[in-house]
């Protein structure tokens, strides 16, 4: 596993608190809070697709 991939997390994660504060100051909550769920499922998809590689690599491991 690379370090890349936690660096593309705390990218999205400092995006989506930039963006997040930005709408709430300009009064669109609403807004700011899909804003915020959309980049906690963006990371929410990476993590998922990584716990797959593991059980794959797991599953390769020990020949099942």
């Amino acid at each position: 596993m690379d370090v890349d991939i936690i660096f593309k997390i705390a990218a999205i994660g400092i995006l989506t608190a930039i963006i997040g504060q930005v709408l709430k100051q300009t009064g669109k909550d609403e807004i700011s809070t899909l804003a915020t769920l959309a980049g906690l499922i963006i990371v929410l998809l990476m993590v998922l697709n990584l716990i797959g590689d593991l059980f794959s690599s797991l599953k390769t491991l020990f020949n099942f």
